[in-house]
């Protein structure tokens, strides 16, 4: 079975806005590892569509963060984590059962090793 992994935008990834430290070649990479992925914004559905499409990576799934619950509905899975930079994101992941990375923290830092150590694309 597989992980679950929601990415938060802004403040998160390095389109966000304000940037966040999250590369899309890392999002790649995640996906590579066998990751079903995708984002929980407060930005509209079709502006999150964009970003992915601009980017060339095809996600799972796009949802605003009130409405991550039902990514856990629609999706069976071994884990489900969301990764964001605020208590926005934290109440919503821990509402809707996920376990909540905050951005920039030593968890995340620690997570991201694991994650990179077991990729073998190309940076």
């Amino acid at each position: 079975m597989h992980n679950l992994i929601s990415f938060d935008i802004d403040g998160t990834l390095e389109v966000g806005e304000p940037r966040g430290s999250i590369t899309m070649d890392f999002v790649r990479a995640v996906q590579r590892g066998g990751y079903i992925i995708g984002s929980c914004s407060d930005r509209p559905l079709s502006y999150q569509q964009k970003i992915w499409q601009e980017h060339q990576i095809t996600v799972d799934f796009t949802v605003l963060k009130q409405n991550l619950d039902d990514v856990k509905a629609r999706f069976q899975a071994a884990t489900y984590t969301h990764i964001g930079d605020g208590a926005a994101d934290e109440y919503y992941a821990l509402k809707s059962g996920f376990r909540f990375i905050e951005i920039d923290t030593m968890e995340w830092l620690t997570w991201r090793e694991h994650i990179l150590s077991m990729d073998s694309g190309e940076w």
